[in-house]
């Protein structure tokens, strides 16, 4: 009987939260496809407020289970307050309670060029009708 090995890395996608449920629905979307297309990563989502998991807690529960390498991935449109904040005391806080644990962070995903040229050509397509 062979043994599976548990994932050592993990991806927690992190978003700001909302009080309507229904925002979510394209987190938990890419979530999905995030943990298709990465079977040895554990991925996860947390939310800065009004919606669970916290970021403290996603990350606390990835340790517990043996993860020892956490990329942090801002589901935000651009590096506002939040992020340049909020997000380095969370991170600098997690980093202090779970010593054995690299917890890296990268930018916001609307900083990237390739995301923002997948939104352009969006915003294109609504216009010859290639888009809902």
């Amino acid at each position: 009987m062979t043994m599976t090995s548990l994932p050592r890395q993990a991806m927690v996608l992190f978003g700001h939260g909302a009080r309507d449920a229904r925002w979510r629905e394209p987190f938990d979307r890419l979530h999905a496809k995030l943990a298709a297309a990465l079977p040895d990563c554990a991925v996860r989502l947390a939310f800065l407020e009004l919606m669970a998991p916290s970021l403290p807690d996603a990350l606390a529960e990835l340790a517990a289970g043996g993860i020892t390498d956490i990329n942090v991935v801002p589901v935000f449109f651009g590096q506002g307050g939040h992020l340049r904040r909020d997000l380095p005391a969370l991170l600098d806080d997690c980093r202090g309670k779970l010593p054995g644990v690299t917890i890296r962070c990268a930018a916001a995903v609307g900083e990237d060029d390739s995301v923002l040229d997948a939104i352009a050509a969006y915003c294109a397509g609504t216009l010859t009708g290639t888009r809902p």
